[in-house]
């Protein structure tokens, strides 16, 4: 299972899939075209690194039976970088791009603007059958399907066992058994994402969805920013300054986190499973020690929604070849290929059933844990916007000790107004 953070969260993947991404940056955008040889049809992959996924292409242009050649172009590894080369692309109607790797953030957005097509008949079919519903909404918009969940990802709470008997239930009950290790002198902070970019934007969308508020309305068109979403903040804010967080924390990413983790200053992390081969590899004493739950929730009594991330496949519109554009993305996405990448990549899987394959198990023995945050998931707010909506967001959110959850409410509720009215930027 490599250790790869999610592609949401805007981190590097590994030094394989790092290397593929420099010779994709150098290669002349003007090569990629949809041709063939001898008449075959060329289909042009545009997807983040991922460092086994040509066997995994490999394997689909076997199947393919010589009708038609994937070619994997890898992504830049920073999921900005990702989209900025995509929109650029797409705005021109290249037709040298066919199926795209989009972050699950992106898809409305390259729906609305018409850059994508819809998925309809069997091929709708096909993607929706055992597919777990909160990577599916993602995939929609405006009620039809626009791409298909590749992979999914969640985060976790990590915790030391020999330091506390069982996982806290709420975020109140973590900081308060953090302080307590802290007055016995133990190793206690509690550590996960602060910096002022999308890690931020999940921690809060998190809390937010597990009060029970609601940043938009239900149609996307609207800033709500509610009781529940006003709760939140407070919550973000009493963690900020309770004094159990890292010093690093209102600058803290994903790897940072979980290296301050594994080298024993934490009692608990909040953080996506890729955390776990590593600590096993890096410090297998701590390992055994450290379990895995649920993300605490905020409310007693009302278990989490944690926020989604992971990779939707489209097609795009300007593509020559739809029908086997299609037929690459279904064969990309299949069970056989989700288990495969889940196993090998560490990305986990969208279609429910490869959970229950044994051997999902060596690989995700916290599988059951992700599976149960997955069927009751948060996912961000669904709008063409996001991307305008998450700069906005994770630049007043930061720091979080200086949040006054009520006046910051107005003033994201404000923001994210002005930024429903530019949906679809190109940066």
């Amino acid at each position: 299972m490599t250790r790869v953070p999610d592609t949401a969260a805007r981190r590097p993947a590994g030094r394989a899939a790092a290397a593929a991404a420099a010779l994709a940056l150098v290669a002349p955008l003007a090569a990629c075209g949809s041709g063939g040889d001898g008449g075959v049809p060329t289909i042009n992959l545009y997807y983040p690194p991922e460092q086994n996924l040509q066997k995994v292409v490999d394997t689909c242009n076997t199947q393919a039976q010589g009708r038609y050649r994937i070619d994997y172009r890898v992504l830049p590894r920073e999921a900005d970088e990702q989209r900025v080369q995509m929109v650029r692309r797409l705005a021109a109607q290249d037709s040298g791009m066919d199926v795209l790797g989009l972050d699950v953030t992106w898809t409305q957005e390259f729906a609305s603007a018409k850059w994508i097509r819809e998925w309809t008949g069997q091929d709708k079919a096909e993607v929706e059958q055992g597919t777990l519903a909160g990577p599916l909404d993602t995939a929609r918009y405006e009620d039809k399907l626009y791409a298909a969940p590749k992979n999914t990802n969640v985060q976790l709470l990590w915790y030391r066992s020999d330091l506390v008997s069982q996982a806290p239930k709420t975020w109140d009950e973590m900081i308060s058994a953090a302080q307590q290790l802290k007055e016995q002198g133990k190793p206690y902070q509690v550590l996960t994402m602060g910096a002022q970019y999308e890690g931020l934007v999940v921690l809060y969308n998190t809390l937010a969805e597990s009060a029970g508020g609601k940043i938009l309305s239900d149609d996307g068109k609207k800033a709500e920013m509610d009781a529940g979403a006003v709760r939140a903040l407070d919550q973000l804010k009493k963690f900020a300054t309770s004094g159990v967080t890292s010093p690093s924390f209102s600058n803290a990413l994903e790897d940072p986190v979980r290296l301050e983790f594994q080298s024993g200053k934490g009692a608990f992390q909040v953080n996506w499973p890729f955390v776990y081969p590593a600590l096993q590899e890096a410090n297998p004493e701590l390992a055994k020690n450290v379990k895995w739950a649920r993300v605490p929730g905020v409310e007693p009594g009302t278990p989490s929604k944690v926020t989604i991330g992971g990779v939707n496949l489209a097609v795009s519109s300007y593509s020559k070849h739809p029908e086997e554009a299609f037929e690459v993305a279904r064969c990309l996405r299949n069970a056989e290929n989700q288990k495969f990448s889940a196993v090998n990549d560490g990305v986990p899987p969208t279609i429910e059933a490869v959970y229950d394959d044994p051997e999902m198990t060596e690989a995700y023995p916290m599988k059951e844990t992700i599976l149960e945050e997955l069927k009751e998931p948060a996912v961000r707010p669904l709008t063409p916007a996001y991307q305008s909506i998450s700069t906005v967001m994770s630049a007043i959110l930061s720091p979080p000790s200086a949040i006054r959850p009520e006046q910051t409410a107005d003033e994201l509720r404000k923001a994210i107004s002005d930024a429903l009215e530019s949906k679809g930027v190109l940066p």
